[in-house]
């Protein structure tokens, strides 16, 4: 039965299938004329960004906004025409798809085919940057390059609570049109820049998402592991520089010095995080008063065991703490042992970052030792208190139901732990153990020239972040803009006008089109940066109309489609394959923000370990609604990604993700065929067809193409299906049953009485059939 199934997905691909494998055809060896790249300087990307003239085309009418213009001038050069305009429904599911990650209704689309008025393509866009699915979907975005994270990685991978607020600033940023300049300063300084505002410390959690390991024993190690995350981190987000690789030695490729590598990272040299900040009252969302009143049921009913605990904890607590510390390696232990009056300002950081770290649970951890026999301090009285600890602990555990399932009392915020700098060294092939001549704060010569940015300090602050984050958001700084406007053009094309979104240097590749990536950036600056300005111009552009069916002609001349002569498919990415599927079966829960959700994993994945806070790994959800929630809601535990998701290239967050990948594999068709969650939808995808298409066969495969496709379907498709439909009642029907008949039917029916079930159950398999193609995965 799945091998039928099988077989007629394939047969509804084939289409896509061939845009998908890059059949271009071949040139004729006689014809000579064939794309060449554009010409530009070597060091184009560090040059002031152009004042261009909107260029004059033969096909005059076909500009609708000049970047249509720009496209035209090099499709013309070729001798080209651009592609027909796609059908109103291929190009909703397009724009829907780009600007939500979700699809269209099919009330939507009838809407948009039959609106005739000269503004409908404008009342659409508009329609859809209205929407708070705008902001999720470019969020997801930005947050692959933040290399967003609910968990802290390495072998513990703590449970980082207070991370969903920085997500939901992201959200609220793109959906509130934040001018991307403050975007830029407050995730990189908006503890400097406005000290006494909520938002703009949430949104330094951009610096605070490195990966990181609260075990560690080595904390003047991790202060330089630190520094050169964030470094690296914001060279390649803001600035599409790979300057990580001048840490270990001067850059290969583009002029960067060593030297200039750790002047950049000495703007970072004092950043410290808190991750204890208190909400500020009046500011709460529904979810930390929610968790505020969960915390308080717990810490009732376990009061009197905690207060036992501490008192435990308080008899060994000088000893035990000494204890710990003497665990951490001498540097470490040499700032951790001095006085308070004799730290220096690096002395300040590893205490900040021990206070940070140690728990009551590391402290009891003495006991452990010293209630063994042979240790120098063993007692009895050790013996008895570890006892005591342990029962305490399990009477503790049993009331873990109780506890908030998602939240919390705090945020994280960077902070300065005073106005005198940690000094930064160059390191000798980047190890930090080999400190060699002490930088100041400074950039490469190659972005800036003579014009470094002024530092001023405050009485709290080193303001060199603030410094640095005037400098890269200024109107001035020439790869900004570029790289950003670079970054939401790939976001529709799926290439950047520059193909290396993450490297703007020598190694990376060539503007296609130099002169347009220059107008957008000035365009953007000049619309005091508004991020929903820029993605209005392209949506509403004709290059972004154009058809993406396949044409001969131009596969000769430019066979990877540099010139955009034929609008580029593109296979969905995994967020999007997820939630166009509960979309379509009517189970997506719109809800926005909110602490991190966890649905159900396959069984056969063990996530009962624990982390460091003490919770499971993957501890469910307890409202299946949340189950349901869209991707971006998702708990990203770096050690456990979402296996659903995970099958089809999702952000790696170790380190910023540029671009994501797009693989072909066996384990992505099985995941659609075989995946429980699948099938499930598939049932509720075909409840919603029968619901509101009724009991007529063709109405049913049209309205579920309308759905999943924004078309209707050809004669050939519609034959198969129903051909497929006769054939599988069939086999449903003959199937060897045991004393249990199962089979999977439509659910979400109000009347199923008259509901013939192998019929039904065909219908499941046709849906999950028709899911499962092309035609779903891909948006045209």
């Amino acid at each position: 039965m799945k091998i039928k199934k099988l077989y007629l997905a394939l047969l509804l691909s084939v289409p896509a299938a061939w845009a998908a494998s890059g059949d271009k055809g071949k040139k004729d060896e006689k014809d000579e004329l064939v794309y060449k790249p554009a010409a530009v300087a070597r060091d184009w990307a560090y040059k002031p960004v152009a004042h261009v003239s909107v260029p004059d085309v033969k096909q005059k009418d076909w500009v609708r906004t000049p970047i249509d213009a720009f496209i035209l001038e090099k499709i013309e050069s070729y001798g080209l025409k651009p592609a027909p305009d796609a059908d109103r429904g291929t190009f909703i599911r397009r724009a829907t798809l780009d600007a939500w990650g979700l699809l269209p209704t099919p009330e939507e689309i009838e809407a948009f085919e039959k609106d005739r008025s000269p503004n409908a393509y404008e009342k659409l866009v508009d329609r859809l940057l209205a929407s708070p699915h705008f902001g999720e979907r470019q969020a997801r975005r930005w947050l692959d390059l933040a290399r967003y994270a609910d968990s802290s990685g390495f072998q513990n991978d703590q449970t980082r609570p207070n991370n969903w607020r920085y997500r939901d600033y992201v959200i609220n940023a793109f959906n509130t049109d934040k001018p991307f300049d403050r975007f830029i300063q407050e995730q990189i300084a908006g503890d400097e820049l406005w000290p006494d505002n909520q938002e703009a410390k949430i949104a330094t959690g951009f610096l605070a998402g490195y990966p990181d390991n609260a075990n560690s024993r080595d904390l003047v190690q991790r202060h330089y592991q630190i520094a050169t995350d964030i470094t690296d981190l914001v060279g390649e987000t803001f600035l599409a520089s790979t300057i990580g690789c001048a840490r270990c030695h001067n850059h290969k490729v583009d002029k960067i010095t060593q030297k200039e590598y750790f002047e950049l990272q000495a703007y970072f040299s004092n950043v410290a995080f808190n991750e204890k900040t208190p909400i500020q009252p009046g500011t709460e969302t529904e979810w930390d008063l929610r968790f505020a009143e969960q915390q308080a049921i717990y810490q009732e009913a376990t009061k009197d065991i905690r207060a036992a605990q501490k008192a435990v904890v308080d008899e060994i607590r000088d000893i035990g703490l000494r204890y710990y510390k003497e665990r951490y390696l001498t540097d470490s232990r040499e700032a951790i042992f001095k006085p308070e009056k004799d730290w220096t300002p690096l002395d300040k950081w590893v205490n900040h970052r021990l206070k940070s770290v140690v728990t009551e649970g590391n402290i009891a951890s003495y006991l452990a030792d010293a209630s063994k026999k042979g240790f120098p301090d063993y007692s009895l009285r050790y013996v008895e208190l570890k006892l005591e600890y342990d029962r305490l602990a399990a009477e503790l555990k049993k009331y873990d139901s109780l506890r908030p399932t998602g939240g919390s009392a705090f945020y994280t915020t960077a902070i300065e732990l005073g106005p005198e700098p940690i000094p930064i060294h160059v390191r000798f092939t980047g190890i930090h153990e080999r400190p060699l001549e002490e930088v100041q704060p400074g950039l490469p010569a190659l972005w800036v020239g003579d014009n470094e940015p002024e530092i001023i300090p405050t009485a709290t602050s080193t303001g060199r972040r603030s410094a640095l984050a005037k400098w890269i958001s200024s109107p001035e700084n020439p790869l900004t803009a570029r790289v950003y406007v670079n970054r939401v053009w790939a976001q529709y094309f799926s290439r950047g006008i520059v193909g290396t979104p993450g490297d703007f240097g020598r190694a990376g590749d060539k503007p296609t089109h130099p002169e347009l990536l220059d107008y957008l950036a000035r365009t953007f600056v000049e619309n005091n940066w508004s991020v929903k300005q820029l993605h209005r111009e392209i949506l509403l552009s004709h290059v972004y109309r154009q058809s993406s069916e396949e044409r001969p002609e131009v596969n000769a001349i430019d066979p990877d489609n540099h010139l955009l002569a034929v609008y580029p498919r593109k296979r969905l990415e995994a967020e999007e394959i997820r939630d166009a599927l509960l979309y379509a079966a009517g189970e997506l829960n719109p809800t926005v923000g909110g602490p991190a959700v966890f649905p159900p994993l396959p069984p056969n994945i063990n996530s009962l370990g624990t982390d460091f806070n003490g919770g499971g790994l993957w501890a469910v959800s307890k409202n299946p609604e949340d189950h349901k929630r869209r991707s971006i809601y998702t708990f990203v535990r770096r050690s456990l990604p979402y296996p659903f998701t995970a099958t089809f290239d999702p952000a790696d967050p170790s380190a910023p993700h540029h671009k994501r990948d797009v693989t072909t594999t066996p384990l992505q068709a099985l995941t659609l065929f075989n995946s429980d969650l699948v099938t499930a939808w598939s049932q509720s995808l075909a409840g919603r067809v029968i619901s509101e298409a009724g009991t007529n066969t063709d109405a049913q495969i049209a309205h579920l193409y309308r759905i999943l496709f924004a078309r209707t379907p050809t004669r050939t498709e519609k034959a198969e299906l129903k051909n497929f439909l006769k054939e599988q009642e069939k086999i449903i029907q003959e199937k060897a049953w045991t004393d249990k008949f199962e089979v999977a039917v439509p659910v979400g029916l109000k009347d199923t009485r008259k509901l013939d079930p192998f019929k039904a159950a065909a219908f499941v398999d046709l849906v999950h059939t028709v899911a499962n193609s092309n035609d779903f995965a891909y948006r045209f």
